[in-house]
């Protein structure tokens, strides 16, 4: 039988967890920096040695590392390398999130038509066919919110595919009746709509997102395990739960055999696999994190491929890329 790596690398994939802000490599920033005559700080090959380890630290220096990306033309270049590699490692389809508030040096505006370039031009040269949400910070207050929607709507582009949410759940509290209107906005504009719940936030955080936003999916979801009921629902309804092991083994459980990834699967529940943060988790890969689920959760390759056909899905597309994914799937199953 073929090695589980060559399988995992020949395997056409699917990402819907993963953050732009966290592809960038620190070469590329180093170069970005330069033209403001400013430093990183720490060498480019060191950038990401930094510990992952409290959320707050972390989105702080999210922050810090964004503010090196000085023109738009430097954002849409960092969204073509983010394409490109994921091309590179055969995902087909992956929907990023970018959360405008790490980007203060430019508008909304500017933000959705970088990106867009920069996916556009990745897709011209082979690149994975990428798309994007915008996400709010639960900072933020509801007209900010509602803003954030309004810009997605005026300004809207075919790589625009939804509205989610990030941040820091426990600090923040519980912030769905502040978001509500914009995420009920959104789906009324056709937008997809997503949240980070059951992450640093409990079962509650899932379902505030199901109830109050009316989410179509959840990035993480895991501690939703936690209530036998509210996993029952999500199994019930087959609600897709974008899980990322190896960011969650980094910042959320600290004992292995706590991670609920196999009691999910076996509950029944809709899983797909993301990395979340790559270039803080060592430069991951998709494939990599595959093949450490595959170890981690004793998965089958028979549930491997059904997580690439749960994403496809769960995808913010339409009809015709789901086919098409459907189709290199069932191509990749028949080979």
């Amino acid at each position: 039988m073929e090695h589980l790596t060559a399988f995992l690398t020949r395997m056409p994939k699917v990402e819907l967890h993963v953050h732009l802000e966290s592809t960038m490599p620190g070469e590329m920033l180093a170069r970005f920096a330069a033209r403001q005559g400013r430093e990183l700080p720490r060498p480019a090959e060191r950038l990401y040695d930094c510990s992952a380890e409290d959320l707050s630290d972390f989105l702080a220096f999210l922050d810090n590392i964004c503010s090196f990306v000085g023109t738009p033309e430097e954002l849409a270049e960092a969204a073509e390398h983010a394409a490109l590699e994921s091309g590179r490692e055969h995902i087909l389809y992956s929907e990023m999130i970018l959360n405008p508030t790490h980007w203060p040096q430019f508008s909304v505006p500017e933000i959705i038509a970088a990106v867009t370039a920069g996916f556009d031009r990745a897709a011209a040269q082979g690149g994975a066919d990428c798309r994007f949400t915008l996400s709010l910070s639960r900072t933020q207050t509801g007209a900010e919110a509602m803003a954030l929607v309004e810009d997605m709507k005026a300004h809207r582009t075919h790589r625009l595919a939804g509205l989610s949410i990030d941040g820091n759940e426990a600090l923040a509290g519980r912030t769905g009746e502040r978001f509500r209107p914009a995420f009920l906005a959104a789906g009324a504009a056709g937008f997809g709509r997503t949240a980070h719940a059951g992450e640093s936030s409990g079962p509650d955080g899932v379902r505030d997102a199901l109830d109050l936003l009316e989410a179509d999916r959840l990035d993480h979801g895991v501690r939703a395990a936690e209530d036998a009921d509210l996993t029952a629902r999500l199994v019930r309804e087959r609600v897709p739960l974008n899980i990322c092991l190896t960011s969650n083994l980094t910042l959320l459980y600290r004992r292995r055999e706590d991670h609920p990834l196999r009691r999910l699967l076996d509950a029944g529940a809709v899983v797909t696999l993301s990395r979340d943060d790559p270039t803080f988790l060592g430069g991951l890969t998709l494939t990599e994190e595959l093949r450490r689920a595959a170890e981690f959760a004793y998965m089958s390759r028979e549930e491997l491929l059904a997580c690439q056909e749960a994403a496809v899905d769960a995808a913010f597309c339409g009809p015709e890329t789901k086919n098409f994914l459907r189709r290199a799937l069932a191509e990749f199953q028949q080979s």
